[in-house]
């Protein structure tokens, strides 16, 4: 494992045996479209359907809704997170950013479920401070790099930096270019520059 390579911590619990990984799989990826489409009343039969299970292997897995949105939301991050050791050889700055653009992408995208698993679950519940644990995780060591090859201020902390960009992702009613221009001038803005 490099320096900026980070072990990230398995947030879900996956089968073991292929076929019931197969079947989870399937599930996660038809409860994910289901979950993130304009209409997200999908009943959990709708969502066997469209995995091609039937209504009892998804139960055997995942009991109840709350437990598939929570599986789906945390197989998200994980793609995110992991999705950081696919920068790892990018020169420092452009690592950290073309991760904080994955970043604004993935809560610009996710806004229906995250709605969807607040229903279900206190924002102080376990999975959301997991989640953001795997996020800092994830980000803080490419924070670091940059800042110790002096390509970023030196004065912020990964939560600051997951709370600027996060906060441009959620801007409502917003265009996607008018979204991605506040986004590159935020981001030009943690640059560091000599005096």
């Amino acid at each position: 494992m490099s320096a900026t390579q980070t072990a990230q911590p398995a947030l879900t619990r996956r089968p073991k045996r292929a076929d019931a990984r197969r079947n989870y799989d399937s599930l996660i990826a038809a409860a994910r479209e289901a979950f993130t489409e304009r209409d997200r009343s999908a009943s959990l039969e709708d969502i066997a359907r469209r995995a091609g299970v039937g209504i009892g292997t998804l139960y055997r897995h995942f009991p109840t809704r709350a437990d598939l949105i929570e599986a789906v939301y945390v197989e998200e991050v994980e793609a995110l997170c992991r999705s950081a050791d696919d920068l790892r050889d990018a020169p420092p700055w452009d690592a950290l950013v073309g991760w904080l653009r994955r970043f604004v992408g993935y809560v610009a995208t996710k806004q229906a479920l995250a709605e969807e698993l607040f229903a279900v679950a206190d924002r102080d519940a376990e999975v959301f401070k997991s989640c953001r644990v795997a996020f800092y995780g994830a980000g803080e060591p490419l924070l670091r790099r940059a800042q110790e090859t002096g390509a970023m201020r030196s004065d912020l902390s990964i939560d600051e930096v997951l709370a600027l960009v996060g906060g441009i992702a959620k801007i409502p009613a917003m265009d996607p270019a008018t979204i991605e221009r506040i986004l590159s001038v935020a981001l030009d803005g943690l640059r560091y520059r000599t005096s």
